[in-house]
């Protein structure tokens, strides 16, 4: 190469280079504003509202949902009715006594209305409910054999039979023995006085919160024979979401509320019914098998869902469908129907 071609070369070589480096220095650098991530970013999830264990409504607060269930053994034969604040019970359970008429076991935790009845006597059934719901039990009259099973359970026993008079009294609105009524804020009191727990960690049902109005209404009638002396209908109100009771042909009115009883959750429980005892007149005391499992239909939103319940002795029952999905009830009041597994339940 000769000399000039050499410095030619260098001199273009030169200008290459500056342009190049000329370039780099003018393109803009890259900043990013996002923080350095060491782990995937969660968001917490927002606290559950406090609910009532019951009804899965929404609660004031949740010091409020642990005061203590109670149970009232209100009575349903013709003479009682209309029954006073039976409407205002979060669940209730019905089944046949003596007789063929049914008697109803009212458990109250989300409403505390001053006046509930008429009270009577006990059942042997109540030993599987009052203790699945650990509630205060309120009654009056049990039988003596009835009296000594509670008496050998831990069930906090607020009944006449036990000598309590504070939260009864008569009224005026009916003969005996069917004017007995009770105060449930005076049976709270009467309990703290006794030194018997107030509160309580209540175990509650389970609910399905989802809408369920894009279902179609399938059923809209559910008959209920509990026996030739007592016959149920319950009717789907799609307005209200609830199901309307009749009872014996006549709608079943509360006294206190002045309106039909409905229930959002109606639950027919197949239960085996034992003979226990006979009265003086022959009508035959039943001892029903609450704990255990057993066949059962849940209506709610106009639907039935056949499956199973499942109850262990100190928590209320759960549901499973046939492949093994549990069945939710809708949030509001659920009554039982418990009745033996002959009956056959019809659906229009």
């Amino acid at each position: 190469m000769t000399a000039r071609r050499y410095v030619a070369f260098a001199v273009t070589a030169s200008m290459l280079a500056a342009l190049v480096a000329g370039c780099a220095s003018s393109e803009p650098k890259i900043v990013s504003f996002w923080p350095r991530a060491d782990k995937e970013r969660t968001v917490p999830k927002p606290a559950e509202p406090p609910r009532w264990p019951l009804t899965g409504l929404d609660a004031p607060d949740d010091e409020v949902t642990r005061r203590r269930v109670v149970s009232v053994k209100i009575e349903n034969s013709p003479e009682s009715r209309p029954q006073v604040n039976l409407a205002l019970a979060d669940v209730v359970y019905e089944s046949v006594t003596e007789g063929g008429i049914t008697r109803f076991n009212a458990l109250y935790h989300s409403k505390e209305p001053d006046k509930v009845g008429p009270v009577r006597s006990a059942r042997l059934s109540d030993l599987h409910i009052v203790p699945q719901y650990d509630a205060l039990f309120v009654f009056s009259g049990a039988s003596t054999s009835v009296n000594a099973r509670i008496n050998k359970t831990s069930i906090d026993n607020l009944s006449e039979d036990a000598g309590i008079t504070y939260p009864f009294f008569r009224g005026n609105d009916r003969p005996r023995p069917h004017n007995l009524y009770v105060v449930l804020k005076k049976v709270r009191e009467e309990a703290a006085r006794r030194k018997m727990r107030t509160q309580q960690d209540v175990k509650g049902l389970a609910f399905d919160r989802r809408h369920a109005q894009e279902s179609s209404i399938t059923i809209t009638e559910i008959a209920v024979p509990f026996s030739p002396a007592n016959k149920v209908v319950w009717t789907y109100d799609p307005t209200t979401r609830s199901y309307l009771r009749t009872n014996n042909g006549k709608k079943h009115m509360d006294a206190g509320t002045g309106k039909q009883i409905s229930a959002r959750n109606v639950v027919v429980m197949w239960a085996k019914y034992s003979a226990a005892s006979h009265d003086k007149v022959g009508s035959t005391t039943y001892d029903i098998a609450l704990v255990g499992s057993g066949r059962c239909s849940v209506f709610r939103d106009g639907q039935r869902f056949d499956g199973t319940w499942t109850a262990p002795a100190d928590a209320p029952p759960t549901f499973k469908a046939a492949d093994g999905s549990p069945i939710r009830l809708a949030p509001g009041t659920t009554w039982f129907q418990v009745v033996q597994p002959s009956v056959n339940i019809t659906m229009k």
